[in-house]
């Protein structure tokens, strides 16, 4: 069972790239569960539409968890797995692990309990999965948004950022987060994903370009600005089943299909000079490095370069 975690920071197209990845993968014939690790609980919505689910944490509520420990409720079978596992396209099975009432709590404390849940509730092992795939909030990689890494509950991480230096700034913090629990057996950085979210990202990739090759990984995969990506999250559709046949499809399967391919996620091998398609710790970049890559897009910024896509920046 391969296990994949998508990290970036908020609105940057996570959620946008890994459902589309499931569903490409369901495409393949694989059994694939994603879970969303936000409390916004929307990661899952293009897999299925309409249909609104319960999260984790509010079939907990429901049932009065604060006076029960999660064993409690295992062993009691107050929770059924169907309470928390959805299906939607194709199969795929769909988990929000929600978060706490606003104001009450907080939502990284939230990830660790739902994520305990399901492995007491032997989700995993239960659908015999090929591929589970996690939809990570990154803008804060705090213990309980860090569980995957810090757990190695995903084998290989991989981080979406686009050329606006808060986003670059974000997938930093991943890296360091990355760096801290990899020395502990944790999780590996899989490679970058670029993904083309406003003015500054056109025909602008060289930040994360950079930034790819100061942090010693690679960039795995581009995802271009898309009208129809818009169209299908519109009605709740990834543009897998929205527009089966579109470039952006294709660019989609192809990118699950490298990640699919990138095996070597277990090794690291820095005596081989070869490694470009290897999982490996990420070097954390210094406060001067970043305040070099800001001064390139400032620069860029203020030559007027992406004035004119200005007006054309479309949300994926």
């Amino acid at each position: 069972m391969r296990q994949i975690a998508i990290y970036g920071k908020g609105g940057i197209g996570k959620s946008t790239i890994a459902s589309n990845l499931a569903a490409a993968y369901a495409d393949l014939g694989l059994k694939v569960m994603m879970i969303g690790c936000d409390p916004k609980a929307d990661c899952t919505r293009n897999l299925r539409g309409e249909t609104e689910i319960d999260t984790i944490l509010e079939v907990m509520r429901v049932k009065e968890v604060k006076k029960l420990e999660v064993s409690d409720l295992v062993e009691g079978r107050s929770i059924a797995v169907e309470e928390v596992v959805h299906e939607g396209y194709k199969g795929v099975l769909c988990i929000e692990c929600g978060g706490p009432e606003p104001g009450v709590g907080c939502a990284g404390r939230g990830v660790i309990i739902a994520t305990d849940l399901l492995k007491k509730l032997g989700v995993y092992e239960k659908y015999d999965l090929d591929i589970v795939i996690y939809d990570i909030l990154g803008d804060v990689v705090c213990g309980g948004f860090a569980m995957p890494l810090r757990e190695s509950l995903a084998g290989e991480v991989y981080i979406v950022t686009s050329s606006d230096f808060m986003s670059i700034y974000a997938a930093n913090n991943i890296c360091k987060g990355i760096e801290r629990y990899a020395a502990r057996g944790g999780s590996l950085l899989g490679g970058i994903i670029y993904n083309v979210r406003g003015s500054m990202d056109y025909n602008y990739i060289e930040p994360v370009k950079r930034f790819s090759a100061l942090i010693g990984s690679s960039l795995i995969g581009e995802i271009p600005n898309s009208s129809t990506i818009i169209k299908s999250e519109i009605v709740g559709k990834t543009v897998l089943e929205y527009d089966p046949d579109s470039e952006i499809s294709d660019l989609f399967k192809w990118l699950a299909e490298t990640i699919y391919n990138n095996t070597n996620t277990n090794n690291i091998n820095t005596n081989n000079a070869n490694t470009s398609n290897k999982a490996k710790v990420p070097h954390a970049l210094r406060k001067e490095d970043l305040k070099e890559i800001a001064e390139e897009i400032r620069r860029y910024a203020e030559a007027g370069a992406g004035a004119g896509a200005l007006a054309g920046g479309a949300e994926s």
